[in-house]
C-alpha cells in the first residue's frame, strides 16, 4: 500500500491538493467513465440526494473520464487523501486484498440472482471484502457499482470458440482476466479502460475485453467489428471514500452519505441488466453480435475450469473461504 500511496501523492501534486486544503464539505470524485455512462449517472444520482438532504452543506464535484487519475491509481489516490472519493474496478484492490478477485473467476456466478445475493450489502462475501479493503487501503467502500457482464471484441473475425484466442493479444483489466486469457492460449495485455479506443484503433491488441455498456460510451464500435456475449464474469466497480475524510464528517452527514449510497446501489443493481440488454441491442446496428450456443458456452466453461483452483492455491484459506461464500450465495 505504501508504494500506491507515494505514487498517488506524486501524481496528484499537479492536479489536486491534499484533502486538508479543502473544506470538509467538498467531496471531489474521480471517475473513469463519462458522466453519461451508467456509473457516472449513478454518481450524479448520489450527488443529487446528498446535496439536497444536506441542504447544500455537502457538495459533490465529479471529475469524469479519468481527468484526475487512471483506474489503477484510484485506490492509492483515495487512500492517501489526494482525492476524497472515486470509483474503481474491484480488481484494482487485488494488490492489497487478493481475495477481491473472487468475483472475476469465470462462470463462478450461475445467474443474475446469484450475483445479486453474493454482492448484496451485508452478505458474507461483502463483509469480508469491504472490511479488508478498508483495513489495507484506507478506502471505505460506500457501495458496489454493478457494471454488467464481460464480453469480447474482435476486429477482423469474431471470437466464438475458446481456441479463437490462441496466439492473440487480448486487452484485459485485471489479474484473473489475464489468467482467463492465458488458459485460452492468448497473451493478456493489462490496460486501463480509457486507453481501449486507441489500442484497438492502432492494433496494439487483437482482441478486446470489456462490458457491453462501455462499447457504447467509449464508441468502441468505431474500431472493433464483432462483439461476443460470453458473459463469463461479472464486472463490479466500487464507490470508495477516504476513511479519514469520512470519519471527519458529522454523524448527520455520515447518515446522509450512507443512506444515499444504499439507495443508489440498489437502483443501479436493479437497472444494470436492462441497460446491458439495451446496449447490446444498439450495438447490433453497428457491429456483428455473437451469442454463444449452449455447446459453445460449455466449451468456454471447460476451458477455464482450472482458474478457480489456481485462485485458491494463490490466495490460500481466505481465497477458499471467498469462493465458498460466493457458491453458498447461489442457494439464497
Amino acid at each position: 500500500m505504501k508504494r500506491w500511496i507515494l505514487g498517488a501523492v506524486a501524481a496528484a501534486a499537479l492536479v489536486a491538493a491534499p484533502v486538508q486544503a479543502f473544506a470538509e464539505t467538498t467531496i471531489r470524485v474521480t471517475l473513469q467513465l463519462p458522466e453519461k455512462h451508467s456509473l457516472g449517472q449513478n454518481w450524479l444520482a448520489f450527488k443529487k440526494i446528498v446535496e439536497e438532504k444536506s441542504g447544500g452543506d455537502l457538495q459533490i464535484q465529479l471529475f469524469p473520464s479519468a481527468q484526475l487519475f487512471k483506474d489503477k491509481e484510484v485506490p492509492g489516490a483515495v487512500g492517501s487523501g489526494a482525492v476524497e472519493a472515486g470509483s474503481a474496478f474491484i480488481g484494482r484492490f487485488a494488490g492489497s486484498v487478493p481475495t477481491v478477485d473472487v468475483v472475476s473467476i469465470p462462470f463462478i456466478f450461475e445467474s443474475e440472482a446469484h450475483v445479486r445475493a453474493a454482492v448484496a450489502p451485508g452478505s458474507a462475501m461483502r463483509k469480508e471484502l469491504d472490511a479488508s479493503i478498508l483495513k489495507e487501503t484506507n478506502n471505505k467502500i460506500l457501495w458496489w457499482q454493478a457494471f454488467g457482464l464481460n464480453i469480447y471484441l474482435g476486429k477482423d473475425a469474431p471470437i466464438v470458440e475458446p481456441s479463437d484466442l490462441k496466439g492473440k493479444k487480448v486487452r484485459t483489466y485485471g489479474k484473473i482476466q489475464g489468467w482467463t486469457v492465458e488458459a485460452l492460449g492468448g497473451a493478456p495485455t493489462l490496460m486501463s479502460g480509457s486507453k481501449q479506443f486507441l489500442a484497438y484503433q492502432q492494433g496494439a491488441v487483437d482482441v478486446g475485453m470489456t462490458g457491453a455498456s462501455a462499447v457504447k460510451s467509449r464508441k468502441l464500435y468505431e474500431v472493433m467489428d464483432h462483439m461476443t456475449l460470453t458473459y463469463d464474469t461479472a464486472i463490479e466497480f466500487v464507490a470508495v471514500m477516504n476513511k479519514d475524510f469520512y470519519e471527519g464528517l458529522t454523524d448527520a452527514q455520515k447518515k446522509i452519505i450512507d443512506d444515499a449510497a444504499r439507495e443508489v446501489e440498489q437502483k443501479l443493481r436493479d437497472e444494470i441488466f436492462a441497460q446491458q440488454a439495451a446496449a447490446v441491442d444498439e450495438a447490433r446496428s453497428k457491429m456483428n453480435v455473437v451469442e454463444l450456443t449452449d455447446a459453445q458456452r460449455a466449451a468456454w466453461v471447460k476451458a477455464t475450469a482450472g482458474i478457480v483452483d489456481r485462485f485458491v492455491k494463490e490466495t490460500g484459506d481466505k481465497g477458499a473461504a471467498a469462493v465458498k461464500a460466493v457458491k453458498a450465495a447461489a442457494g439464497n
